[in-house]
């Protein structure tokens, strides 16, 4: 009788706590499922958020080539005109001294 009694509760606390063991590993595995299902949400959300960033680097280099392409023509366009406008100042000082000359023979002339 005591044999029964005590088997009958060995039995009965090892089904009890069993059965706390099953309900805490499955809530254990609730969390889980539930904190790697906001890790993917998160990793999806943050893959979209590089992607857009990646397109916008992309068009932000292009327009960085096209703004260096302008710049380099731009260079180029003001060094052509500095060489002009020497160019013009000299033609010009010599229009001047043709003009002091043709004024001096003027006065002589008169």
């Amino acid at each position: 009788m005591m044999s029964d009694w005590a088997f009958y509760t060995f039995f009965i606390c090892l089904s009890i706590y069993l059965l706390v063991m099953v309900f805490y590993y499955r809530t254990l595995l609730n969390k889980e499922h539930i904190t790697t299902d906001f890790m993917k949400n998160n990793l999806d959300d943050t893959e979209v958020v590089i992607r857009k960033l990646q397109v916008q680097l992309q068009r932000s280099l292009g327009n960085i080539d096209i703004l260096t392409d302008e710049l380099n023509k731009t260079k180029s366009d003001i060094t052509g005109l500095r060489t002009r406008n020497s160019q013009y100042r000299v033609e010009n000082d010599k229009l001047r001294q043709r003009i002091k000359e043709l004024e001096g023979k003027i006065e002589a002339l008169l």
